[in-house]
């Protein structure tokens, strides 16, 4: 089997620095070998950086790992042949800055990684956005790759999908993995659409529904949806930066599960894939779904959920929400050169 070229943008940060282990010990491709690219800016002190985190990744002696290369802010060297591109390097929120103004700085650089991606990566190249707001952000990156299919551009809401899980198995005294069908409908925002009604729990070997196992129709409706939606803000207050290592635990799995290993059962998982009208929301943007992986990249939408009124209203929000991020990135766009 031929070596996967795995290109990581941000490398230097701390996700980065969470994940790259995680690519190259053999958990999320397994014994396929492995070319890492460290991609990212040329500023402050991050090309010193990256070497140093090529060096410790080199001196991890990990038997899957073929090479480490440095790009500063070179984008044909980081994505030739590409066949996986990570895209956690972003401009980052900063106070009072609003959403639309986030987009205005994120859209030059998905849309030169983007024509970088067209020009020089596989032509079956997969791509998980991180750098928020990912769903916007991996639009503008799949826009500026027209050849590229669509279906190949994933933005990670696997992350909030581990959150719901978790806040579940917390709540019924059991392990995360007795959890299972929970989703996130809709963007990764504040306006996202944690959703348990169709989870199932397993419990001294009998499967229930969560919400029958629960018993508490108000917390799955109120604190459930709240912490979740606000889990990110909560861990900045914390320990004063964003989530790193639960991030780059989720981007693992979220690779390992569509690309190598697949869904089991009846069991789905929530990736923000391009919408084919399913659910009736909007075709042409960029929305978390349940889906079902095969483990060979390719996925389908979980059809046929039956999901409450409340539901329904909170994921048009959600979608209204991506709708004006999409008319805000076209407006920035058309506005000449970014």
């Amino acid at each position: 089997m031929e070596p996967l070229v795995v290109t990581v943008s941000g490398a230097a940060g701390q996700i980065g620095y969470s994940l790259l282990p995680l690519l190259v010990n053999g958990k999320v491709f397994g014994d396929r070998k492995i070319h890492i690219r460290l991609l990212d800016i040329n500023m402050f002190d991050i090309p010193e950086k990256l070497e140093g985190v090529r060096m410790e990744l080199e001196d991890g002696a990990y038997p899957q790992l073929l090479s480490v290369t440095v790009c500063v802010a070179e984008l044909e060297k980081a994505f030739k042949g590409c066949d996986v591109f990570v895209a956690v390097g972003g401009f980052p929120r900063q106070k009072g800055m609003l959403r639309k103004d986030l987009i205005a700085k994120n859209a030059p650089i998905f849309v030169e990684q983007g024509a970088a991606i067209e020009e020089f990566a596989s032509r079956d190249i997969k791509v998980v956005v991180i750098a928020n707001p990912a769903n916007t952000n991996c639009l503008l990156l799949k826009s500026a790759a027209p050849s590229i299919p669509a279906e190949n551009f994933t933005a990670l809401t696997f992350l909030d999908h581990h959150r719901a899980r978790s806040q579940i198995a917390m709540k019924l005294g059991v392990t995360v993995d007795a959890v299972q069908r929970t989703c996130i409908w809709g963007n990764h925002s504040i306006t996202q659409v944690p959703d348990a009604s169709n989870a199932v729990v397993t419990i001294d070997g009998v499967v229930k529904g969560v919400p029958d196992a629960l018993q508490d129709d108000a917390w799955l409706a109120g604190e459930f949806i709240s912490t979740v939606q606000k889990r990110g803000a909560a861990i900045i207050e914390a320990r004063k930066a964003s989530s790193a290592m639960s991030a780059a635990n989720a981007i693992a799995i979220h690779l390992k599960t569509w690309l190598a290993v697949g869904t089991t059962g009846d069991d789905f998982v929530s990736l923000a894939v391009f919408s084919d009208g399913s659910y009736g929301v909007a075709p042409g943007i960029f929305y978390s779904f349940p889906v079902q992986c095969k483990g060979d990249g390719s996925y389908s939408i979980v059809q046929g959920l039956v999901l409450s009124k409340a539901t329904q209203e909170a994921m048009k929000a959600s979608e209204v929400e991506l709708l004006q991020e999409k008319a805000d990135a076209d407006q920035i766009i058309a506005s000449g050169p970014v």
